[in-house]
């Protein structure tokens, strides 16, 4: 498994969900990759690979045979210190051995170092870092390299380019579309205009649309079609059909090159809008990036020095003034503050911190002075893996995006025949003359682009996702996040996760001839060893009595019961009942003491001695008591009114269990649950077909502790308390930073209010091609509206998506079907239709009576109910981006 390596790489050249697919299946072909998966919405590659056998050159150089690019970083740099080959191999090979390096070259002459590496997956400052690290120097001048987001640039650069394509076309082609209506209204025309036409229309189709020609000849090369073919096709047999006539090679008295050059024009200023709105997709994801401080103050040598945040390292000592930020993550040594951590929570309310208490890289100190000890550092710090973890969720594909890549890779022959027929159609069975047969198979071509079915579904991961970091609530993948929307089952773990984890000790009960403090005091010595809060509990209270505590040896914990200890030569038990009947000690004389105190909703523990036959015998019974986590009895109302099945899950005993869901409003709880035994539990409840009547069951877990990793791993959904331990949250799917439980309902929220918008864009992008597609057919749509209208569908779907910004994760999103989903849509959507409608329909009945090429349909077959159908299916489109703009 160490050969296994994942990387992330940018992708360049991308011009709809089918390239993406490309690049996707090609890539999975090659040896040594295991996982391939392109988000065509981010234009990113995220792929597992073996690095003995295949290396990420020769995986992009694979991508460059396709026709698409990757973006790539180059780096040179000056290097002192390297005398021979063998200075230069070491160097190389330690380059290599980090993710995101390509290549790196050695020039003696200028000792200069020449990287290629991939944005986004390693950085200049750690490439220096690595360089300095392995004993050569960098000059002064190169220790100065501003660290920039390559990516970003040339996504600036590739924006802008579409722009200057976009402006030239719309330049253009508005004068030909203009006069091509002037002329047909016989209002204005001068001889040879089919050649200034013809001109005009050349430059769009070539150079405005040029790019179409490329992608669509790449696509076509490696046995696929992508959108590109379908604009290509349409906009060429507009353009070639009008040159042909204007040369006199056929007698007709039209020429359409208005409709060749709005079809280009029309879409890329589609592409362009939709270019700039998935760049704000990822806005949030990136200023959660941008939280961490450039530099850190440290003590080094006894003084305090202003070093760049990358040269910190674990162990310095950081110093952090009243409003600064903490560069690292680390743990206070001096100090107290109240500290906002609400850029990674969620949570606005400032935490009060003292020594000992961990900080968060990029959380804000608000008033006093702070010395601590650096942690985690670079890539290993909470923010850095939190960036990691929805990069990674991000790029992953969700259940329902499968399905749209496979009628993605369908749809284009399919549009392709549909167009065939129809222009065979409409000559060999209406009779109707070839232009406009053409015409109408070119409406076919342009209307049924499938570009915003492939955006449906990852551009509202992306927004989601980050919305979601924001918030403190990390999804590990996109699978995950669809089902947490359809969770109807939750299982929330007791100790951690409804209860603070930080029993207080309530009460002692001596049952031998000992005080109350040697009972103490034999108890906390044997629970030193342990990690469990009960046990943590017993310790602070006896620490609290200034009680002196031996060391433990042979320590051993039987989890769910107790555990067992040598102290003072003495054997040491502390246990419930079900440990002591294992070790045949007789519960008589504290047998109704326990119950007591359990019906109390305390966890009663009995403490055992051995004596000097060896023998253990009880001499006492210490009890604690959890509390309840802050508004945890209003999470789990708010769970109820989402229509959730609550249970709580402990290993406590009966008694205890009872009180605390009585306490929190839950009714079914599952008591003296051993820790190996709860995801078997989890596992009952997801095969029952009788609890809360669910066809099927889709249960969550919620749990902190290493004892609730397999529970959250058998569970659909894992939901790991962010207080918790790494072994859980790896476990789990969900991490819910804050480890407040409000966490819980905002991700389901999300989750829920993600795959809404999921369905709301898939179900107009599918219904806009079903509507479209046989109208088109019919005859009864333009190409220049179909363009249009096509253009502006990929608008809508991201500007639906980016509507979830703006989402309060605290308002419920209770399940909807896709039919209230869609009712709810029309009020927004029904006075812009009428208006547009108007504006389309009152010109085509004064075209009824002229003698425009657009005649012999309308006046035999364009009804007014028609022209309405018309004007509200392409209105739909039109409109749609000014509706859903956040």
């Amino acid at each position: 498994m160490e050969n296994i390596r994942n990387s992330v790489m940018p992708l360049r050249g991308l011009s709809c969900s089918n390239c993406a697919l490309s690049i996707e299946s090609n890539v999975r072909k090659l040896k040594g990759v295991s996982v391939a998966n392109v988000d065509f919405s981010s234009e990113k590659l995220s792929v597992n690979f073996d690095k003995s056998i295949i290396s990420e050159r020769q995986i992009i150089d694979s991508i460059h045979h396709l026709g698409y690019k990757v973006a790539i970083g180059k780096l040179e740099i000056l290097i002192e210190g390297i005398k021979n080959n063998h200075d230069k191999a070491f160097l190389e090979k330690a380059l290599h051995s980090e993710n995101g390096i390509i290549s790196s070259k050695y020039e003696y002459e200028q000792q200069q170092a020449i990287i290629e590496y991939i944005p986004g997956m390693i950085s200049i400052t750690e490439i220096t870092d690595i360089i300095q690290k392995s004993g050569f120097k960098i000059t002064v001048e190169d220790k100065q390299i501003e660290e920039t987001d390559v990516e970003s640039k040339i996504r600036e650069k590739e924006i802008n380019q579409q722009k200057k394509l976009m402006i030239i076309g719309l330049f253009l082609t508005l004068p030909l579309v203009i006069y091509s209506m002037l002329r047909d209204f016989k209002v204005l025309e001068f001889k040879y205009d089919d050649y200034a036409m013809l001109f005009t229309a050349t430059i769009v189709q070539f150079l405005v649309g040029w790019q179409f020609y490329i992608s669509a000849y790449k696509s076509l090369r490696f046995g696929s079609a992508n959108m590109d073919v379908l604009i290509v096709l349409g906009s060429s047999a507009a353009y070639f059909s009008s040159l042909l006539v204007t040369l006199g090679v056929i007698n007709s008295p039209n020429v359409y090159y208005e409709t060749s050059a709005a079809i280009i024009a029309l879409i890329r200023l589609g592409k362009y809008l939709e270019t700039r709105a998935k760049g704000r997709t990822s806005d949030a994801l990136k200023a959660l990036i941008g939280l961490r401080p450039k530099t850190a103050f440290v003590i080094r040598n006894g003084l305090e020095i202003e070093i760049n945040v990358e040269e910190v390292i674990v162990g310095d000592t950081v110093i952090v003034r009243p409003g600064n930020k903490f560069p690292v993550d680390g743990i206070i040594s001096e100090g107290r503050s109240a500290i906002e951590e609400s850029m990674l929570t969620g949570e606005s309310i400032p935490v009060n911190k003292g020594p000992g208490d961990e900080v968060i890289a990029a959380t804000i100190n608000h008033e006093g002075f702070i010395k601590y000890e650096a942690t985690r550092v670079g890539r290993n710090t909470t923010l850095s893996q939190i960036v990691k973890m929805v990069k990674e969720a991000q790029s992953s594909k969700a259940p329902i995006q499968k399905l749209t890549d496979q009628i993605g890779k369908y749809f284009v022959p399919i549009i392709i025949a549909i167009a065939l027929f129809t222009f065979l159609g409409w000559i060999f069975v209406a009779e109707i003359n070839w232009i406009t047969a053409l015409m109408n198979a070119i409406a076919v071509l342009v209307i049924a682009c499938p570009c915003a079915i492939g955006l449906a579904t990852p551009t509202a991961v992306i927004v989601g996702t980050s919305k979601g970091a924001e918030n403190g609530i990390l999804f590990k993948n996109s699978e995950i996040l669809e089902k947490a929307g359809k969770v109807n089952i939750i299982v929330l773990d007791k100790t951690g996760t409804i209860t603070s984890g930080e029993p207080q000790l309530t009460d002692i009960i001596v049952l031998a001839n000992l005080s109350e403090n040697i009972i103490l005091r034999y108890a906390a010595s044997a629970e030193q060893a342990s990690e469990h809060p009960l046990g943590q509990a017993i310790v602070k209270a006896a620490k609290e009595k200034s009680l002196m505590l031996n060391k433990p040896t042979q320590f051993r914990s039987y989890g769910g019961l107790g555990i067992r200890a040598t102290v003072e030569n003495k054997t040491i038990m502390v246990g419930n009942l079900r440990l002591m009947k294992n070790e045949g000690i007789s519960n008589d004389g504290f047998l109704e003491d326990v119950i007591r105190l359990q019906k109390d909703g305390k966890t009663a523990m009995i403490i055992a001695v051995s004596d000097l036959e060896n023998k253990m015998k009880a001499v006492g019974i210490i009890a604690v008591a959890d509390t309840l986590k802050s508004g945890a009895k209003e999470v789990v109302a708010d769970l109820f009114k989402l229509g959730m099945e609550v249970i709580m899950i402990t290993g406590d005993n009966q008694s205890v269990a009872d009180a605390i869901a009585r306490q929190i409003g839950i009714s079914k709880v599952f008591a003296e649950v051993l820790p190996g035994d709860k995801a078997e539990e989890i596992k009952k409840l997801q095969t029952s077909t009788i609890l809360g009547n669910y066809a099927h069951p889709m249960v969550a877990m919620v749990g902190d502790g290493i004892n609730d990793a397999p529970a959250l791993a058998q569970a659909d959904v894992g939901i790991a308390i962010g207080s918790g331990t790494e072994i859980a949250m790896s476990a789990a799917g969900i991490t819910l930073i804050s480890g407040e439980l409000s966490g819980i309902r905002r991700a389901i929220s999300l989750s829920r209010k993600i795959s809404q918008t999921i369905i709301q864009n898939l179900v107009w992008a599918l219904l806009y091609n079903v509507a479209l597609i046989p109208i088109a057919a019919y005859g009864l749509l333009s190409p220049m509206f179909a363009a249009g209208a096509m253009a502006f569908s990929s608008v809508f779907v991201v500007s639906n998506s980016l509507r979830l910004r703006k989402n309060k994760l605290e308002i419920f999103a209770p399940k909807k079907t896709v039919l209230k989903q869609c009712i709810e849509l029309l009020p927004r959507i029904i006075a812009p239709i009428i208006a547009l409608a108007v504006l389309i329909i009152v010109p085509m009945i004064y075209m009824h009576h002229t003698n425009m090429e657009i005649k012999s349909v309308v006046e035999n077959n364009m009804t007014p109910l028609l022209m309405m159908i018309i004007s509200i299916a392409n209105a739909l489109k039109a409109i749609s981006m000014h509706l859903f703009l956040p």
